[in-house]
């Protein structure tokens, strides 16, 4: 199957020869390994920053430090394993959100994603740098509102949007109530972001791919919305069972012996739903327990240290170190599907495959 059936992704003059990114899944599930093996595979590879110094042995004493410093190595070590297009996922709620985008655009990183929350001053660090920055919203209402935002205070147009809908992993920028209604569906939210960015497309003369995320699984589903007017699609859950996923093998079983009972949505000490892969530690928190923790820094803005009954970065930390009966394991609503783990480069050419299997078929020539 040829690798070119599918369209490149182009952020600006970032080309990605598959319109695939990986998307960013912290607490280091997603560092330089899975980045690099991503973009040698053609699509965009992706580092986490969420947490990222814990794996640093000063995590715990110097929080800041510690995570600008291990971004800044996983972009420098995915750079010697690839030359392909490399991004990094910063949430806006990490209250040392400003200091990691600055060590990010420093290291050259081609492109910054950035969601929980609006990344409304994102375009000032980037200014004037090769740096592409794309937000992750969950409606056209939001897009248009940081698209206006941007213009406005800084004269610099959107490098393209993700749209990341209800079925994703992960902490989730909607209410419990709308996971499963309709109006909600990635499926009607694509096409109201495309239309949506038509208008600031026209007034430059530039493109703003719009990306689609979250439940996206198989080569079918990516031609399905590249169809609705995706540029791209973003998945996550896919490259955790991967061979050059980050995670210990332990996180990456837990996704292999899970069944669609096991995904459940829990409510996460930052105040957000979470959709994650049911176990003992969560039962036991649902049941009232609380996991004593201190809390040496504030990572995440909306994080309510007083009440919460553990540490969110510690239970993921543990979980990707594979000590899952100290936390657990984000996860798309699809994860229950994954039966083996493979070569990313495998898992691309199947997608590749089978969005050629699923075009529709040309209609049959007319007699002579």
């Amino acid at each position: 199957m040829s690798l070119l059936s599918m369209k490149p992704l182009a952020i600006g003059d970032r080309v990605a020869r598959l319109p695939i990114v990986q998307g960013g899944m912290g607490v280091g599930i997603s560092l330089s390994g899975l980045a690099a093996a991503t973009a040698n595979a053609g699509g965009i590879g992706v580092i986490a920053a969420a947490g990222i110094g814990l794996l640093d042995p000063e995590g715990l004493k110097d929080f800041v430090g510690a995570n600008v410093r291990s971004l800044r190595r996983e972009i420098r070590r995915a750079r010697e394993l690839s030359k392909g297009i490399l991004g990094v996922n910063i949430m806006v709620a990490l209250t040392d959100f400003a200091e990691l985008v600055k060590a990010a655009v420093e290291e050259g990183i081609d492109v910054i994603f950035s969601g929980a929350g609006l990344p409304v001053n994102l375009p000032s660090f980037v200014k004037g740098t090769k740096t592409r920055i794309v937000p992750i919203v969950s409606s056209a209402r939001a897009a248009v509102l940081l698209a206006k935002r941007w213009l406005d205070k800084y004269d610099y147009l959107v490098d393209g949007i993700v749209v990341e809908g209800p079925k994703a992993g992960g902490h989730l920028g909607y209410k419990v109530s709308e996971l499963e209604d309709p109006a909600f569906a990635l499926e009607k939210i694509v096409p109201e972001v495309v239309e949506a960015m038509k208008p600031f497309e026209e007034n430059s003369g530039r493109a703003i791919p719009v990306i689609a995320g979250g439940g996206i699984w198989s080569g079918a589903d990516i031609r399905k919305f590249l169809d609705l007017g995706a540029a791209g699609v973003q998945m996550a859950t896919r490259f955790v069972a991967t061979e050059e996923c980050d995670a210990a093998e332990a996180f990456k079983d837990a996704y292999v012996q899970a069944e669609e009972k096991d995904l459940k949505i829990i409510k996460s000490p930052v105040g957000m739903p979470g959709r994650a892969l049911s176990n003992k530690f969560l039962d036991e928190v649902e049941a009232g327990e609380r996991k004593p923790y201190t809390c040496p820094w504030h990572c995440i803005v909306t994080c309510d240290v007083e009440k919460a009954p553990y540490c969110i970065s510690l239970a993921l930390l543990n979980a990707q170190k594979g000590r899952l009966d100290r936390g657990f394991a984000f996860a798309g609503a699809n994860a229950w599907r994954v039966t083996k783990i493979l070569k990313v480069q495998e898992l691309m050419d199947s997608l590749v495959a089978e969005y050629e299997a699923s075009a529709p078929e040309a209609p049959p020539c007319p007699p002579a």
